[in-house]
């Protein structure tokens, strides 16, 4: 029975994986709901192991990303400055309420939900707003910086409580930010950004207690091969197609876990 279980576990890190490598988005908005929905993990765990299983998949995102130098490291510091102390502030408070009850529980699920609703709409409409961006006054670099520590501050708090937002969010907020910038660059800074955030908030999960470090290992093994084959096909991948399909998934999803 517990190989069965290993093997599903896997599949569903082959389908996020090969998602992720698609579109780009996916991997905390998508895996953390499949946990919690399809496999009856508890939200806490499913969030911290979550956590752990995105910051190995985005440290290999990040390192080709920086061979390819399409990371803007000015900015990705900027993100780190806000959302690395707003993970552990989170995390200590998480610690400090103990082991969450189930009313607890039930209060990640309502902002898990709400976060996917967010990352839904974001992810839909990531291009439109981009283009809404352009078309007003583009603030200099140092006009950028606190709403840059900002976002990064809610980012933290965000992808600590629920292990949602570093994707979509961050992408499509940096866009209306830094208009000028390639969406390369964008998405690899927003990934290698991505990568401080989740260790620590995954670390500090995991010395709680809120990591499952066998399906951790299940995730991986299916997740890996995923992002390999969803990137070498992400070329052809019709996005007016997908985007919307992945939005829906989301959004689905949402209602879902605000609904339980």
């Amino acid at each position: 029975m517990l190989a069965h279980f290993d093997l599903l576990h896997g599949v569903a890190g082959l389908l996020v994986g090969f998602l992720v490598g698609l579109t780009g988005v996916g991997g905390g908005s998508l895996m953390t709901p499949i946990l919690v929905l399809m496999f009856g993990v508890a939200p806490g765990t499913a969030v911290g192991t979550d956590l752990l299983f995105a910051s190995v998949t985005k440290i290999a995102g990040s390192a080709i990303h920086g061979k390819r130098e399409t990371v803007d490291w000015h900015i990705m510091r900027r993100l780190a400055m806000g959302s690395v102390p707003a993970a552990a502030i989170t995390l200590f408070l998480i610690s400090d309420f103990g082991k969450l009850s189930k009313a607890s529980s039930h209060i990640v699920l309502l902002c898990l939900g709400a976060m996917l609703i967010v990352t839904s709409v974001a992810t839909l409409f990531q291009k439109q707003l981009a283009v809404m961006a352009k078309q007003h006054e583009r603030l200099d670099d140092r006009q950028a910086l606190i709403p840059t520590v900002m976002l990064g501050a809610l980012l933290g708090v965000a992808v600590t409580i629920t292990s949602v937002g570093a994707g979509a969010i961050g992408v499509t907020v940096l866009l209306m930010l830094y208009p000028a910038l390639r969406v390369a660059k964008i998405v690899g800074t927003d990934i290698a950004h991505a990568v401080p955030l989740t260790l620590v908030a995954g670390f500090g999960h995991w010395v709680i207690g809120d990591v499952d470090m066998g399906l951790l290992a299940s995730l991986l093994v299916g997740s890996l091969p995923g992002a390999v084959i969803g990137s070498m096909l992400s070329s052809r991948s019709p996005d007016h197609v997908l985007r919307p399909a992945l939005a829906a998934v989301l959004m689905i999803s949402g209602i879902r876990l605000l609904t339980q």
